[in-house]
């Protein structure tokens, strides 16, 4: 006999959580810190529940933690299928209590698949990653506005803080591939990945950190997860123009550049583009084209990279 998960809603604020028991028609809410979540998903410990909430940025990190911690599955569901599943059911109102009985609905019959437990070598590089794009963009704008000044003064400021910048960003390099290289599995990966034209230290961060699942789907899924997945949008004798939708922006933009730099650099792959490119294909568009059929894709070590062991 297949004993079903009652599906715990739980809606996710800065300051408290809100979740919503099926069985008991309770709605309980707590504060968002890892003592009061951890205390409260205690109430669980001798059913079978499964918890669904909307991706909330560094708001639901106390509760993906406490959840692994306690071994009840979860799943992190995209915020636009949720809204598109209210609007689905006609529900117009929203508040935090709503949103937690729609998210147990949404679990009930949907029934999505419980997410991986979070791998805190992967979060501490994807913190990492996340810092370094963060001063990679000030050093941008401070070299943008460093061309247009014209007072020595202020020329020489803009100059010091650009050095001060490359020299936090180089320290951060640093402290990926060491992070990288301590872990074995992390390091087998970067090997690999590097193996592919145009693909540099950044994109390998980046795919690394951003893109656990790699390894474990195909590689259409991984097109899709990053937005390089064209999708129809034909209806009767409509036949319309395919593009690319959602998706993760930063992998698509490490993806982008990586395929810049590799029909630069490798004469197979330069040729596929310029095959793309003589069906009047935009370069833009045959770029794109280029990295979802290319990248990311599955992970299958060769054996003369099994005993890599530096980045």
């Amino acid at each position: 006999m297949t004993i079903h998960p009652c599906y715990i809603g739980c809606d996710i604020s800065k300051a408290s959580l809100d979740f919503y028991d099926p069985d008991t028609s309770k709605l309980v809410s707590v504060g968002n810190t890892p003592d009061a979540i951890a205390a409260h998903l205690q109430v669980y410990r001798d059913r079978s529940v499964f918890v669904v909430y909307e991706a909330t940025g560094t708001y639901d990190r106390a509760l993906a933690h406490a959840l692994a911690e306690t071994s009840i599955p979860s799943h992190r569901i995209n915020p636009m299928q949720a809204k598109r599943f209210a609007q689905a059911i006609g529900q117009k109102a929203k508040t935090d209590p709503l949103d937690a009985r729609m998210l147990a609905d949404l679990g009930a019959r949907l029934t999505p698949v419980a997410d991986n437990r979070p791998a805190p070598e992967r979060e501490a590089l994807a913190g990492l990653h996340r810092r370094r794009d963060q001063l990679v963009e000030l050093r941008k704008r401070e070299r943008t506005r460093v061309k247009e000044e014209t007072c020595p003064r202020l020329k020489a400021s803009h100059d010091q803080v650009i050095s001060l910048l490359s020299e936090e960003i180089a320290l951060f390099d640093e402290e990926i591939a060491a992070l990288i290289k301590a872990d074995q599995k992390m390091c087998r990966e970067a090997a690999l990945l590097q193996t592919a034209p145009g693909v540099g230290p950044v994109t390998v961060t980046t795919l690394i950190a951003l893109m656990p699942e790699l390894g474990t789907i195909n590689p259409k899924q991984a097109a899709s997860l990053a937005g390089l997945a064209p999708f129809n949008h034909d209806s009767g004798k409509l036949k319309g123009r395919r593009c690319i939708s959602g998706g993760r922006r930063r992998v698509r933009r490490a993806l982008y550049m990586a395929a810049l730099n590799a029909v630069r650099r490798s004469d197979r792959f330069q040729t596929f583009y310029q095959r793309l490119t003589a069906r009047n294909q935009a370069k833009k568009v045959a770029l794109i084209t280029f990295g979802g059929k290319t990248g990311p894709f599955p992970f299958s070590i060769p054996p003369h990279l099994e005993s890599y062991s530096s980045f």
